[in-house]
Protein backbone atom coordinates (compact mmCIF):
# COMPACT_ATOMS: atom_id res chain seq x y z
CA UNK A 1 0.00 0.00 0.00
CA UNK A 2 1.56 3.58 -0.75
CA UNK A 3 0.27 6.58 0.77
CA UNK A 4 0.68 9.96 -0.71
CA UNK A 5 -0.49 13.63 1.22
CA UNK A 6 -2.67 16.30 -0.55
CA UNK A 7 -4.12 19.30 0.20
CA UNK A 8 -8.21 18.35 0.45
CA UNK A 9 -10.98 20.39 -1.29
CA UNK A 10 -13.96 18.36 -0.07
CA UNK A 11 -13.84 16.49 3.48
CA UNK A 12 -15.70 13.13 1.92
CA UNK A 13 -14.21 10.12 1.17
CA UNK A 14 -14.56 8.10 -1.89
CA UNK A 15 -13.25 4.27 -2.49
CA UNK A 16 -12.59 2.76 -5.79
CA UNK A 17 -10.45 2.21 -9.15
CA UNK A 18 -8.28 4.84 -10.73
CA UNK A 19 -9.04 6.59 -13.92
CA UNK A 20 -5.90 7.74 -15.34
CA UNK A 21 -6.84 10.97 -17.37
CA UNK A 22 -4.00 11.81 -20.03
CA UNK A 23 -4.20 14.66 -22.09
CA UNK A 24 -4.18 13.77 -25.90
CA UNK A 25 -0.32 14.46 -27.01
CA UNK A 26 -0.83 17.69 -29.33
CA UNK A 27 2.94 16.89 -31.08
CA UNK A 28 3.03 19.79 -34.00
CA UNK A 29 4.88 19.67 -36.87
CA UNK A 30 5.87 22.80 -38.80
CA UNK A 31 5.51 22.98 -42.56
CA UNK A 32 5.89 25.18 -45.26
CA UNK A 33 2.46 26.16 -47.00
CA UNK A 34 2.46 27.49 -50.88
CA UNK A 35 -1.67 29.06 -50.24
CA UNK A 36 -1.79 30.59 -47.10
CA UNK A 37 -4.71 32.36 -48.30
CA UNK A 38 -6.34 28.45 -47.59
CA UNK A 39 -4.20 27.73 -44.84
CA UNK A 40 -5.86 30.60 -43.57
CA UNK A 41 -9.19 29.54 -44.19
CA UNK A 42 -8.28 26.02 -42.63
CA UNK A 43 -7.66 28.00 -39.46
CA UNK A 44 -10.87 30.49 -39.35
CA UNK A 45 -13.31 27.18 -40.28
CA UNK A 46 -11.16 25.23 -37.26
CA UNK A 47 -11.52 27.97 -35.23
CA UNK A 48 -15.30 28.43 -35.76
CA UNK A 49 -16.10 25.08 -34.60
CA UNK A 50 -13.94 24.99 -31.83
CA UNK A 51 -16.23 28.69 -30.88
CA UNK A 52 -19.56 26.11 -31.91
CA UNK A 53 -18.15 23.41 -29.27
CA UNK A 54 -17.57 25.48 -26.58
CA UNK A 55 -21.34 27.01 -26.88
CA UNK A 56 -22.24 23.54 -26.29
CA UNK A 57 -20.39 22.69 -23.81
CA UNK A 58 -21.57 26.11 -21.75
CA UNK A 59 -24.57 24.54 -22.25
CA UNK A 60 -23.87 21.25 -20.62
CA UNK A 61 -22.03 22.98 -17.96
CA UNK A 62 -25.30 25.22 -17.03
CA UNK A 63 -27.59 22.38 -16.67
CA UNK A 64 -24.94 19.97 -14.56
CA UNK A 65 -23.44 22.79 -12.56
CA UNK A 66 -25.30 26.01 -13.01
CA UNK A 67 -24.45 29.55 -14.81
CA UNK A 68 -21.09 30.44 -12.62
CA UNK A 69 -19.34 27.20 -13.28
CA UNK A 70 -20.07 27.28 -17.27
CA UNK A 71 -18.68 30.89 -17.35
CA UNK A 72 -15.73 29.89 -18.45
CA UNK A 73 -16.48 28.56 -21.47
CA UNK A 74 -17.96 31.70 -22.55
CA UNK A 75 -14.49 32.99 -21.82
CA UNK A 76 -12.80 30.35 -23.51
CA UNK A 77 -14.66 30.90 -26.63
CA UNK A 78 -14.10 35.00 -26.19
CA UNK A 79 -10.48 34.17 -25.97
CA UNK A 80 -10.95 32.45 -29.32
CA UNK A 81 -13.08 35.17 -31.09
CA UNK A 82 -10.03 37.90 -29.49
CA UNK A 83 -8.54 40.00 -32.42
CA UNK A 84 -4.98 39.56 -30.82
CA UNK A 85 -4.81 35.97 -31.11
CA UNK A 86 -6.42 35.51 -35.07
CA UNK A 87 -3.78 38.29 -35.70
CA UNK A 88 -0.81 36.52 -34.22
CA UNK A 89 -1.98 33.35 -36.00
CA UNK A 90 -2.79 34.78 -38.91
CA UNK A 91 0.85 36.75 -39.23
CA UNK A 92 2.09 33.52 -38.62
CA UNK A 93 1.28 31.82 -41.61
CA UNK A 94 1.72 34.47 -43.99
CA UNK A 95 4.91 35.62 -42.69
CA UNK A 96 6.62 32.02 -42.44
CA UNK A 97 4.29 30.40 -45.14
CA UNK A 98 3.68 27.40 -42.55
CA UNK A 99 0.69 25.51 -42.01
CA UNK A 100 -2.05 26.40 -39.00
CA UNK A 101 -1.65 23.78 -36.47
CA UNK A 102 1.93 25.38 -36.26
CA UNK A 103 1.26 29.20 -36.14
CA UNK A 104 -1.80 28.30 -33.53
CA UNK A 105 0.63 26.36 -31.48
CA UNK A 106 3.02 29.19 -31.51
CA UNK A 107 0.19 31.61 -30.50
CA UNK A 108 -0.94 29.25 -27.85
CA UNK A 109 2.63 28.87 -26.36
CA UNK A 110 3.75 33.02 -26.68
CA UNK A 111 0.59 34.32 -25.36
CA UNK A 112 0.44 31.46 -22.27
CA UNK A 113 4.22 32.62 -21.80
CA UNK A 114 2.86 36.37 -21.65
CA UNK A 115 0.60 35.71 -19.21
CA UNK A 116 2.37 33.42 -17.14
CA UNK A 117 4.79 36.03 -16.42
CA UNK A 118 2.60 38.43 -15.03
CA UNK A 119 2.40 39.28 -11.43
CA UNK A 120 -1.54 39.40 -11.06
CA UNK A 121 -2.34 35.87 -10.01
CA UNK A 122 -5.91 36.26 -11.79
CA UNK A 123 -4.04 37.13 -15.33
CA UNK A 124 -1.46 34.53 -14.48
CA UNK A 125 -4.22 31.69 -13.96
CA UNK A 126 -5.28 32.81 -18.38
CA UNK A 127 -2.20 30.75 -19.35
CA UNK A 128 -3.98 27.41 -18.60
CA UNK A 129 -6.91 28.77 -20.70
CA UNK A 130 -5.19 30.10 -23.53
CA UNK A 131 -2.80 26.54 -23.89
CA UNK A 132 -6.92 24.42 -23.76
CA UNK A 133 -8.26 26.56 -26.12
CA UNK A 134 -5.11 25.77 -28.80
CA UNK A 135 -5.02 22.38 -28.36
CA UNK A 136 -8.53 22.49 -29.28
CA UNK A 137 -8.22 24.40 -32.23
CA UNK A 138 -4.82 21.98 -33.29
CA UNK A 139 -7.17 18.79 -32.76
CA UNK A 140 -9.47 19.93 -34.74
CA UNK A 141 -6.88 20.81 -37.38
CA UNK A 142 -5.12 17.90 -37.25
CA UNK A 143 -8.35 15.14 -36.30
CA UNK A 144 -6.53 13.77 -33.58
CA UNK A 145 -8.79 14.31 -30.46
CA UNK A 146 -9.82 10.55 -29.77
CA UNK A 147 -9.65 10.19 -25.68
CA UNK A 148 -9.68 7.59 -23.55
CA UNK A 149 -13.02 7.00 -21.95
CA UNK A 150 -14.57 5.99 -18.75
CA UNK A 151 -15.74 2.40 -18.01
CA UNK A 152 -19.04 1.09 -16.88
CA UNK A 153 -18.12 1.52 -13.26
CA UNK A 154 -17.80 4.70 -11.30
CA UNK A 155 -13.74 5.88 -10.82
CA UNK A 156 -11.52 8.52 -9.14
CA UNK A 157 -10.53 10.74 -11.85
CA UNK A 158 -6.33 11.41 -11.67
CA UNK A 159 -4.98 13.56 -13.67
CA UNK A 160 -1.74 15.95 -13.61
CA UNK A 161 -4.01 18.48 -14.32
CA UNK A 162 -7.77 19.18 -15.72
CA UNK A 163 -8.95 21.84 -17.95
CA UNK A 164 -12.65 23.16 -17.48
CA UNK A 165 -13.18 21.65 -20.74
CA UNK A 166 -11.74 18.18 -19.67
CA UNK A 167 -14.01 18.46 -16.73
CA UNK A 168 -17.31 19.20 -18.00
CA UNK A 169 -17.33 16.15 -20.82
CA UNK A 170 -16.60 13.58 -18.05
CA UNK A 171 -19.63 11.71 -17.03
CA UNK A 172 -20.29 12.87 -13.40
CA UNK A 173 -22.08 9.78 -12.63
CA UNK A 174 -19.07 7.69 -12.54
CA UNK A 175 -16.87 10.27 -10.76
CA UNK A 176 -15.89 9.58 -7.30
CA UNK A 177 -13.79 11.95 -6.46
CA UNK A 178 -10.49 14.22 -8.00
CA UNK A 179 -6.94 13.82 -7.98
CA UNK A 180 -4.27 15.93 -9.56
CA UNK A 181 -0.52 17.06 -8.86
CA UNK A 182 -1.34 20.90 -10.07
CA UNK A 183 -3.45 23.28 -9.31
CA UNK A 184 -4.93 25.60 -6.13
CA UNK A 185 -7.78 25.89 -3.83
CA UNK A 186 -9.34 27.95 -6.25
CA UNK A 187 -8.29 26.27 -9.24
CA UNK A 188 -11.55 24.62 -11.95
CA UNK A 189 -11.16 21.60 -10.26
CA UNK A 190 -11.20 22.34 -7.02
CA UNK A 191 -14.72 24.37 -7.88
CA UNK A 192 -15.87 21.73 -9.74
CA UNK A 193 -14.90 19.56 -6.75
CA UNK A 194 -17.27 21.74 -4.19
CA UNK A 195 -19.61 22.24 -6.77
CA UNK A 196 -20.39 18.01 -7.17
CA UNK A 197 -19.75 17.71 -3.27
CA UNK A 198 -17.23 15.39 -4.04
CA UNK A 199 -14.06 14.60 -2.35
CA UNK A 200 -10.31 16.11 -3.62
CA UNK A 201 -7.16 16.33 -3.83
CA UNK A 202 -4.74 18.95 -5.40
CA UNK A 203 -1.19 18.61 -5.15
CA UNK A 204 -0.19 14.82 -4.89
CA UNK A 205 2.44 13.43 -7.28
CA UNK A 206 0.43 11.33 -9.43
CA UNK A 207 1.70 8.89 -11.57
CA UNK A 208 -0.03 7.13 -15.11
CA UNK A 209 1.44 3.19 -13.73
CA UNK A 210 -1.44 3.71 -10.89
CA UNK A 211 -4.37 3.44 -13.51
CA UNK A 212 -6.72 0.83 -12.91
CA UNK A 213 -5.47 0.24 -9.51
CA UNK A 214 -7.83 0.64 -6.20
CA UNK A 215 -7.96 3.66 -4.61
CA UNK A 216 -8.85 5.29 -1.23
CA UNK A 217 -9.44 9.07 -1.22
CA UNK A 218 -9.76 10.49 2.23
CA UNK A 219 -10.74 14.39 1.85
CA UNK A 220 -11.00 14.32 5.64
CA UNK A 221 -7.31 14.03 6.64
CA UNK A 222 -5.90 14.72 2.80
CA UNK A 223 -4.43 11.48 2.10
CA UNK A 224 -4.79 9.24 -0.65
CA UNK A 225 -4.05 5.47 -0.56
CA UNK A 226 -3.21 3.31 -3.60
CA UNK A 227 -3.18 -0.41 -3.89
CA UNK A 228 -4.87 0.21 0.12
CA UNK A 229 -5.04 -3.22 2.25
CA UNK A 230 -7.87 -4.65 3.72
CA UNK A 231 -7.72 -3.31 7.01
CA UNK A 232 -7.15 0.42 5.24
CA UNK A 233 -10.52 -0.60 2.94
CA UNK A 234 -12.45 -1.84 5.71
CA UNK A 235 -11.96 1.30 7.85
CA UNK A 236 -12.35 3.57 4.58
CA UNK A 237 -16.30 1.81 4.14
CA UNK A 238 -17.07 2.63 7.66
CA UNK A 239 -16.74 5.75 7.79
CA UNK A 240 -18.66 5.66 4.25
CA UNK A 241 -21.17 4.69 6.10
CA UNK A 242 -21.10 6.96 9.02
CA UNK A 243 -21.17 9.95 6.45
CA UNK A 244 -23.92 8.34 4.95
CA UNK A 245 -26.07 8.18 8.54
CA UNK A 246 -24.87 11.10 9.51
CA UNK A 247 -26.74 13.00 6.37
CA UNK A 248 -29.93 10.84 7.04
CA UNK A 249 -30.00 12.03 10.65
CA UNK A 250 -29.39 15.30 9.45
CA UNK A 251 -32.38 15.55 7.34
CA UNK A 252 -33.74 15.58 10.98
CA UNK A 253 -32.81 19.69 11.48
CA UNK A 254 -34.16 21.20 8.72
CA UNK A 255 -37.10 22.48 10.40
CA UNK A 256 -35.19 22.41 14.03
CA UNK A 257 -34.69 25.84 15.26
CA UNK A 258 -31.13 26.56 15.23
CA UNK A 259 -30.81 26.93 19.61
CA UNK A 260 -28.09 26.08 22.12
CA UNK A 261 -28.69 23.69 25.05
CA UNK A 262 -28.47 27.18 27.03
CA UNK A 263 -31.08 28.38 25.12
CA UNK A 264 -29.05 30.85 22.72
CA UNK A 265 -30.66 31.83 19.56
CA UNK A 266 -28.37 32.06 16.22
CA UNK A 267 -29.59 32.63 12.76
CA UNK A 268 -28.40 30.52 10.29
CA UNK A 269 -28.74 32.06 7.09
CA UNK A 270 -27.43 30.66 3.06
CA UNK A 271 -24.93 32.56 0.49
CA UNK A 272 -26.03 32.49 -2.86
CA UNK A 273 -24.95 33.80 -6.33
CA UNK A 274 -27.84 33.35 -8.05
CA UNK A 275 -31.69 33.00 -8.05
CA UNK A 276 -31.09 29.14 -8.69
CA UNK A 277 -29.57 28.82 -5.49
CA UNK A 278 -32.23 29.96 -3.31
CA UNK A 279 -33.87 26.63 -4.11
CA UNK A 280 -31.01 24.84 -2.13
CA UNK A 281 -31.17 27.29 0.44
CA UNK A 282 -34.75 26.41 1.11
CA UNK A 283 -34.37 22.92 0.21
CA UNK A 284 -31.92 22.78 3.16
CA UNK A 285 -33.53 24.68 6.09
CA UNK A 286 -31.95 28.31 5.82
CA UNK A 287 -33.93 30.79 7.89
CA UNK A 288 -32.91 33.90 5.18
CA UNK A 289 -30.96 34.71 2.45
CA UNK A 290 -27.56 36.05 4.71
CA UNK A 291 -25.62 37.32 1.02
CA UNK A 292 -27.20 37.53 -1.98
CA UNK A 293 -23.71 37.85 -4.79
CA UNK A 294 -24.95 40.44 -6.60
CA UNK A 295 -21.88 41.00 -8.73
CA UNK A 296 -23.06 37.34 -10.45
CA UNK A 297 -25.83 38.73 -12.17
CA UNK A 298 -22.79 41.24 -13.94
CA UNK A 299 -20.46 38.50 -14.13
CA UNK A 300 -22.70 36.16 -15.96
CA UNK A 301 -24.48 38.55 -18.77
CA UNK A 302 -22.69 39.81 -22.03
CA UNK A 303 -23.95 43.34 -20.94
CA UNK A 304 -24.36 45.44 -17.78
CA UNK A 305 -28.14 44.31 -16.64
CA UNK A 306 -30.58 47.22 -16.69
CA UNK A 307 -32.90 48.46 -13.89
CA UNK A 308 -35.20 45.82 -14.70
CA UNK A 309 -33.40 43.05 -15.67
CA UNK A 310 -32.06 43.35 -11.33
CA UNK A 311 -35.28 44.36 -10.16
CA UNK A 312 -37.03 40.84 -11.59
CA UNK A 313 -34.03 39.16 -9.80
CA UNK A 314 -34.09 40.62 -7.00
CA UNK A 315 -37.99 40.44 -6.25
CA UNK A 316 -38.06 36.63 -7.29
CA UNK A 317 -35.24 35.60 -4.62
CA UNK A 318 -37.28 37.73 -1.92
CA UNK A 319 -40.92 35.95 -3.12
CA UNK A 320 -39.39 32.39 -3.13
CA UNK A 321 -38.30 33.47 0.83
CA UNK A 322 -41.79 34.30 1.35
CA UNK A 323 -40.89 36.86 4.09
CA UNK A 324 -37.27 35.51 5.68
CA UNK A 325 -34.62 37.67 5.29
CA UNK A 326 -33.03 38.45 2.37
CA UNK A 327 -29.69 40.23 2.15
CA UNK A 328 -28.29 41.97 -1.05
CA UNK A 329 -24.88 43.14 -1.23
CA UNK A 330 -24.39 45.33 -3.60
CA UNK A 331 -21.64 44.34 -6.75
CA UNK A 332 -18.14 43.78 -5.84
CA UNK A 333 -16.96 43.58 -9.05
CA UNK A 334 -13.03 44.46 -9.46
CA UNK A 335 -10.05 42.21 -8.79
CA UNK A 336 -10.26 38.72 -10.35
CA UNK A 337 -13.99 39.51 -10.68
CA UNK A 338 -14.82 40.95 -14.44
CA UNK A 339 -16.46 40.28 -17.66
CA UNK A 340 -15.12 41.62 -20.56
CA UNK A 341 -17.43 43.94 -21.44
CA UNK A 342 -16.78 45.55 -18.59
CA UNK A 343 -13.83 47.37 -20.13
CA UNK A 344 -16.28 50.13 -21.69
CA UNK A 345 -19.64 51.53 -20.29
CA UNK A 346 -20.62 51.91 -17.37
CA UNK A 347 -17.56 50.49 -16.17
CA UNK A 348 -14.77 50.94 -17.42
CA UNK A 349 -12.34 48.80 -15.34
CA UNK A 350 -8.65 49.53 -16.20
CA UNK A 351 -5.85 46.82 -15.24
CA UNK A 352 -4.46 47.69 -11.73
CA UNK A 353 -0.84 46.16 -10.64
CA UNK A 354 -3.01 45.38 -7.42
CA UNK A 355 -6.31 44.92 -8.17
CA UNK A 356 -7.50 43.23 -4.97
CA UNK A 357 -6.34 46.47 -2.94
CA UNK A 358 -7.69 48.76 -6.24
CA UNK A 359 -11.21 50.15 -7.53
CA UNK A 360 -13.48 47.56 -6.22
CA UNK A 361 -16.86 47.08 -3.79
CA UNK A 362 -17.90 50.02 -3.05
CA UNK A 363 -15.30 52.34 -4.45
CA UNK A 364 -16.57 51.59 -7.77
CA UNK A 365 -20.22 52.31 -7.12
CA UNK A 366 -19.40 55.65 -5.93
CA UNK A 367 -17.10 56.46 -8.61
CA UNK A 368 -20.39 55.09 -10.99
CA UNK A 369 -23.08 57.36 -8.98
CA UNK A 370 -25.54 56.11 -12.34
CA UNK A 371 -24.26 52.69 -12.10
CA UNK A 372 -24.65 52.01 -8.44
CA UNK A 373 -28.52 54.10 -7.97
CA UNK A 374 -29.51 52.00 -11.26
CA UNK A 375 -28.75 48.93 -8.90
CA UNK A 376 -30.05 50.84 -5.56
CA UNK A 377 -33.73 51.88 -7.40
CA UNK A 378 -33.87 47.20 -8.79
CA UNK A 379 -33.58 46.48 -4.78
CA UNK A 380 -35.53 49.25 -3.37
CA UNK A 381 -38.55 48.36 -5.81
CA UNK A 382 -37.90 44.54 -4.74
CA UNK A 383 -38.17 45.24 -0.68
CA UNK A 384 -41.90 45.96 -1.33
CA UNK A 385 -41.59 41.87 -2.10
CA UNK A 386 -40.15 41.28 0.97
CA UNK A 387 -37.92 41.55 3.62
CA UNK A 388 -34.96 43.01 1.97
CA UNK A 389 -31.66 44.69 3.21
CA UNK A 390 -28.77 45.95 1.42
CA UNK A 391 -25.73 45.24 2.58
CA UNK A 392 -22.64 47.44 1.37
CA UNK A 393 -19.45 45.67 0.26
CA UNK A 394 -15.20 47.02 1.04
CA UNK A 395 -16.40 49.75 3.64
CA UNK A 396 -12.78 51.40 4.73
CA UNK A 397 -14.39 54.37 6.38
CA UNK A 398 -17.55 55.94 7.97
CA UNK A 399 -18.06 58.64 5.23
CA UNK A 400 -17.90 56.10 2.50
CA UNK A 401 -20.95 54.71 4.52
CA UNK A 402 -22.62 57.94 4.89
CA UNK A 403 -22.22 58.41 1.29
CA UNK A 404 -24.11 55.00 -0.06
CA UNK A 405 -26.85 55.99 2.24
CA UNK A 406 -27.24 59.57 1.12
CA UNK A 407 -27.70 58.02 -2.88
CA UNK A 408 -30.28 55.25 -1.24
CA UNK A 409 -32.09 58.68 0.20
CA UNK A 410 -32.12 60.48 -3.29
CA UNK A 411 -33.17 57.16 -4.75
CA UNK A 412 -35.84 56.76 -2.14
CA UNK A 413 -37.19 60.05 -3.46
CA UNK A 414 -37.18 59.80 -6.99
CA UNK A 415 -39.28 56.69 -6.66
CA UNK A 416 -41.48 58.63 -4.76
CA UNK A 417 -42.16 61.22 -7.01
CA UNK A 418 -42.71 58.81 -9.59
CA UNK A 419 -45.50 56.65 -7.26
CA UNK A 420 -43.42 53.38 -7.99
CA UNK A 421 -43.80 50.73 -4.66
CA UNK A 422 -40.57 50.44 -2.98
CA UNK A 423 -40.08 48.93 0.23
CA UNK A 424 -38.28 50.28 3.48
CA UNK A 425 -34.84 48.31 3.48
CA UNK A 426 -31.94 47.83 6.20
CA UNK A 427 -28.66 48.91 5.75
CA UNK A 428 -25.53 47.45 6.80
CA UNK A 429 -21.93 47.15 6.35
CA UNK A 430 -19.65 44.73 5.34
CA UNK A 431 -16.67 44.35 7.96
CA UNK A 432 -13.97 42.95 5.76
CA UNK A 433 -11.19 45.38 5.63
CA UNK A 434 -8.85 45.97 9.00
CA UNK A 435 -10.31 49.49 9.24
CA UNK A 436 -14.00 48.67 8.83
CA UNK A 437 -13.24 46.97 11.99
CA UNK A 438 -11.18 49.05 13.73
CA UNK A 439 -13.60 51.64 12.71
CA UNK A 440 -17.00 49.36 13.95
CA UNK A 441 -17.61 51.11 16.66
CA UNK A 442 -18.43 54.31 14.25
CA UNK A 443 -19.96 52.08 12.14
CA UNK A 444 -22.33 50.80 14.36
CA UNK A 445 -23.79 53.98 15.27
CA UNK A 446 -24.26 54.47 11.65
CA UNK A 447 -25.15 50.79 10.49
CA UNK A 448 -28.32 48.77 11.03
CA UNK A 449 -26.30 45.54 11.27
CA UNK A 450 -23.16 44.11 10.19
CA UNK A 451 -21.90 41.30 8.07
CA UNK A 452 -18.03 39.93 8.52
CA UNK A 453 -16.54 39.14 5.22
CA UNK A 454 -14.10 36.90 6.79
CA UNK A 455 -12.55 35.92 3.11
CA UNK A 456 -11.37 39.25 2.59
CA UNK A 457 -10.86 40.43 6.19
CA UNK A 458 -8.58 37.44 6.60
CA UNK A 459 -6.38 38.57 3.21
CA UNK A 460 -6.29 41.98 4.26
CA UNK A 461 -5.11 41.43 7.87
CA UNK A 462 -2.69 38.55 7.25
CA UNK A 463 -1.43 40.02 3.69
CA UNK A 464 -1.97 37.07 2.11
CA UNK A 465 -3.40 36.97 -1.87
CA UNK A 466 -6.07 34.40 -1.12
CA UNK A 467 -5.92 33.83 -4.99
CA UNK A 468 -2.24 33.08 -4.93
CA UNK A 469 -1.32 29.32 -4.43
CA UNK A 470 2.35 30.02 -3.42
CA UNK A 471 1.15 32.24 -0.42
CA UNK A 472 -1.54 29.33 0.72
CA UNK A 473 0.94 28.36 3.57
CA UNK A 474 0.91 31.64 5.23
CA UNK A 475 -2.68 31.53 5.51
CA UNK A 476 -3.88 31.17 8.29
CA UNK A 477 -7.69 30.91 9.36
CA UNK A 478 -7.43 31.02 13.31
CA UNK A 479 -4.89 33.91 13.35
CA UNK A 480 -5.34 35.55 16.68
CA UNK A 481 -5.44 38.95 14.93
CA UNK A 482 -7.97 37.52 12.75
CA UNK A 483 -10.22 36.37 15.45
CA UNK A 484 -9.63 39.16 17.80
CA UNK A 485 -10.59 41.70 14.78
CA UNK A 486 -13.61 39.76 14.53
CA UNK A 487 -14.58 39.46 18.43
CA UNK A 488 -13.98 43.45 18.64
CA UNK A 489 -16.28 44.33 15.95
CA UNK A 490 -19.16 41.76 17.15
CA UNK A 491 -18.27 43.65 20.68
CA UNK A 492 -18.85 47.30 19.80
CA UNK A 493 -22.33 45.68 17.34
CA UNK A 494 -23.87 44.19 20.51
CA UNK A 495 -23.30 47.92 22.43
CA UNK A 496 -24.80 49.76 20.05
CA UNK A 497 -27.37 47.05 19.69
CA UNK A 498 -27.20 46.15 15.96
CA UNK A 499 -27.10 42.18 14.93
CA UNK A 500 -24.13 40.95 13.58
CA UNK A 501 -23.50 38.14 11.55
CA UNK A 502 -20.57 36.31 10.04
CA UNK A 503 -20.84 35.16 6.05
CA UNK A 504 -17.48 34.20 4.84
CA UNK A 505 -15.75 30.67 4.67
CA UNK A 506 -15.02 30.57 8.54
CA UNK A 507 -18.89 30.25 9.09
CA UNK A 508 -18.56 26.72 7.97
CA UNK A 509 -15.59 26.56 9.78
CA UNK A 510 -17.17 23.88 12.89
CA UNK A 511 -13.92 24.28 14.90
CA UNK A 512 -14.95 28.08 15.15
CA UNK A 513 -18.82 27.90 15.79
CA UNK A 514 -18.10 27.23 19.72
CA UNK A 515 -16.03 30.57 19.68
CA UNK A 516 -18.83 32.57 17.32
CA UNK A 517 -21.77 31.54 19.77
CA UNK A 518 -19.10 32.19 22.66
CA UNK A 519 -18.48 36.12 21.36
CA UNK A 520 -22.21 36.55 20.58
CA UNK A 521 -22.54 36.32 16.64
CA UNK A 522 -25.66 36.36 16.08
CA UNK A 523 -25.98 34.62 12.46
CA UNK A 524 -23.95 32.38 10.39
CA UNK A 525 -24.15 32.45 6.77
CA UNK A 526 -22.96 29.62 4.63
CA UNK A 527 -22.86 27.56 1.77
CA UNK A 528 -26.55 25.99 1.81
CA UNK A 529 -25.06 22.63 1.61
CA UNK A 530 -23.60 23.66 5.87
CA UNK A 531 -26.87 24.96 6.66
CA UNK A 532 -27.63 21.56 8.06
CA UNK A 533 -24.58 20.64 9.98
CA UNK A 534 -24.31 23.80 11.29
CA UNK A 535 -27.75 23.39 12.96
CA UNK A 536 -26.89 20.21 14.58
CA UNK A 537 -23.32 21.27 16.00
CA UNK A 538 -24.66 24.32 17.32
CA UNK A 539 -28.24 22.26 18.60
CA UNK A 540 -25.10 20.18 20.63
CA UNK A 541 -23.49 23.32 21.73
CA UNK A 542 -23.93 23.72 25.71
Amino acid sequence: MEQYKGRAIVQKIAAGRIWFYTKEEQSVKRYRVEDTEKEWKRYEAARDEAVRELNGLREKAVRELGEINAAIFEAHALMLEDRDYSDSVKNIIETQGVNAEYAVAATGDNFARMFSGMEDEYFRAKAADVQDISERVIGILSGRRKRKKMGKEPVIVVAEDLAPSETVQMDKSKVLGFVTRQGSSQSHTAILARTMNLPALIGVPVREEWDGKMAVLDGVNGLLYVDPDEETLKNMRKLQKEEQERIRLLTEYKDQETVTKSGRRVRLCANVGSVSDVAGALQNGAEGIGLFRSEYLFLEADHCPTEEEQFQTYRLAAEMMAGKPVVIRTIDIGADKRAPYMEGEPFHLEQETNPAMGLRGIRLSLKKEELFKTQLRAILRAGAYGEVSILYPLITSVEEFKRAKALLREVEEELADFGIPCGKVRQGVMIETPAAAVLSDLLAAEAEFFSIGTNDLSQYTMAVDRENPRTEEYFDSHHPALLRLIEYTVKNARAAGIPVGICGDLGSDESLTEFFVKVGVDELSVPPSRVLPLREKIRNID
